[in-house]
């Protein structure tokens, strides 16, 4: 999951598709991370109202530190998950593994998760209805491609 400052958007898709997972017996099978695309907030936890936002939700937003997309992770990742089209090209553009994370979402397949960041909890509320919808047509896809592999 990649988004600009791994503090919004890609911890919290990050948290959901982990949570996805185990809900479908694979978090053993399908190993989750996140990074952003600038470093300005490597270490940091994720924004409060990200970690405020899914926590009243039920999920668990303590373990987040961001960290930095490094391109070496096209290799070392089976699939790279963007928020945008401005983190696609700067993780170096579409490919048959690189895609925007909404290319799952059953209600608007290819969309943009909007960058809350300058915003109020209403577009945290907005960004985690969906990445949960997202998750859910992710795990679907990845539980389809496991069984047949």
């Amino acid at each position: 999951m990649v988004c600009l400052g791994n503090i919004c958007r890609s911890p919290m898709a990050h948290v959901v598709v982990e949570a996805r997972l185990a809900e479908a017996g694979l978090e053993d099978v399908v190993e989750v991370t996140s990074s952003g695309t600038g470093g300005w907030h490597v270490g940091q936890p994720m924004d409060d109202r990200a970690a405020t936002t899914l926590t009243k939700a039920g999920y668990d937003a303590t373990r987040h530190r961001a960290r930095t997309f490094d391109p070496s992770w096209h290799d070392e990742h089976d699939l790279v998950l963007v928020m945008d089209r401005n983190n696609l090209r700067a993780v170096g553009g579409a490919g048959e593994r690189t895609m925007l994370f909404r290319a799952f979402d059953a209600e608007e397949p290819g969309g943009e998760v909007p960058d809350p960041y300058y915003g109020d909890l209403s577009g945290y509320e907005e960004v985690l209805r969906m990445v949960e919808r997202t998750s859910t047509g992710l795990v679907a896809a990845l539980e389809r491609e496991l069984a047949h592999s």
